[in-house]
C-alpha cells in the first residue's frame, strides 16, 4: 500500500525516487512534469510518452505501492476530483483570479507565477539534492551547455558556479569547438545541460557524446523532457508553458538560482573563503 503520510502520487513519487531504478525514474519524471495526465493514460500511452516498456511502467507502480495499474489510475482520479470539487478551485480554473482580467501584464505574471510553483511542486526533491551533491564536489570538473536561450542561462548559472568553486566551465561558441570540452572530460565530470523545446539537435548530440564518455549527465528541462533525459543520469524539470508565442524561461532560472543558493549555503565555509581571497585579489589587480 501507498505510504499513509503521502497526500498525493506526486508526493509519493518524491519520497521514493530514490529507490527508483534509472528506467523507471523516467516515468515519474514524466508523471510528475504531466501530473497527473501522463498517469491516467493507458499503460501503453504512458510507456510511449516515457520512452519505456509497458512493464517498466508496472513496476513503477508496484514500487509506488498499489496493487495494480487500475487502483494507481483510481487514486489518480480521486485526487482530481478533489481538487475539482472546491467551488473556489472551479471559478478560477474558469474565470481566473478576478483582478488578472482585461490586464495583459497581470495575465502573464498570472501565468509564470502558476508556473514557479508547479515546477517548486513537482521538482523532486531527492534529484536537486544529488544534484548539489555533485556541484559540492570539487574534485569533478563541471561543465555547462545551453541551446539558442536557453544558453544565456547556462551562462549565467557558470559565472555565479566559477565564483563559488573552481573547475567550472562554459561551453560556447560553434558547436563544432564543443568537441574541444568532450576530449578533456573525464569519467567523474559533470554535464549540466540545458535544454528546453524546441529541442537543439547539436545539444542532444552532445549530451549523448558525453555520456558514451561516461560523464555525469544532469539535464535542466522542461516538462515534456528534452530528449536526453534517455541519457541524462539527473533530470530537473520544470514548468515553461504560459499560452503564449514563446515560451517562458523564468522557472528555468528560479531553478539555476536555487542551486546556486543551496551550494552556496551548504558550502558556506569553503565559499566564503574563496570569496575573501577574490576580493584580496581584486584591488591588487585594478592597480595594474
Amino acid at each position: 500500500m501507498p505510504d499513509a503520510d503521502a497526500t498525493s502520487i506526486a508526493e509519493l513519487i518524491h519520497n521514493r525516487l530514490s529507490s527508483l531504478t534509472a528506467a523507471e525514474r523516467k516515468p515519474a519524471q514524466v508523471l510528475l512534469a504531466n501530473y497527473p495526465v501522463a498517469g491516467l493514460e493507458t499503460v501503453a500511452q504512458f510507456a510511449k510518452r516515457a520512452g519505456v516498456s509497458g512493464p517498466t511502467i508496472l513496476r513503477l507502480v508496484a514500487k509506488l505501492g498499489f496493487s495494480g495499474y487500475a487502483e494507481f489510475q483510481q487514486s489518480l482520479r480521486d485526487e482530481l476530483a478533489e481538487r475539482l470539487g472546491s467551488p473556489l478551485s472551479r471559478h478560477e480554473r474558469a474565470l481566473g483570479p478576478a483582478d488578472v482580467q482585461g490586464d495583459a501584464l497581470n495575465k502573464y505574471t498570472a501565468a509564470v507565477c502558476a508556473n514557479l510553483e508547479q515546477s517548486a511542486v513537482a521538482l523532486s526533491r531527492s534529484e536537486f539534492a544529488a544534484v548539489i551533491g555533485l556541484l559540492c564536489d570539487q574534485s569533478r570538473d563541471i561543465y555547462l551547455l545551453g541551446g539558442r536561450f536557453s544558453g544565456a542561462i547556462a551562462s549565467y548559472l557558470y559565472h555565479h558556479l566559477r565564483a563559488i568553486r573552481p573547475r567550472v566551465h562554459l561551453i560556447g561558441g560553434q558547436p563544432d569547438t564543443w568537441t574541444e570540452h568532450l576530449l578533456d572530460m573525464q569519467r567523474r565530470d559533470v554535464l549540466l545541460v540545458l535544454d528546453i523545446r524546441r529541442y537543439q539537435e547539436d545539444v542532444v548530440r552532445f549530451a549523448g557524446q558525453a555520456s558514451r564518455r561516461r560523464v555525469t549527465v544532469v539535464l535542466m528541462t522542461d516538462q515534456w523532457l528534452s530528449p536526453i533525459s534517455s541519457v541524462a543520469d539527473h533530470v530537473l524539470p520544470v514548468h515553461i508553458d504560459v499560452s503564449a508565442t514563446w515560451d517562458s524561461s523564468v522557472a528555468l532560472l528560479m531553478l539555476a538560482e536555487a542551486l546556486v543558493a543551496q551550494l552556496t549555503d551548504s558550502q558556506w565555509r569553503r565559499v566564503r573563503k574563496r570569496f575573501e581571497r577574490l576580493e584580496a585579489l581584486r584591488p591588487a589587480a585594478a592597480r595594474r
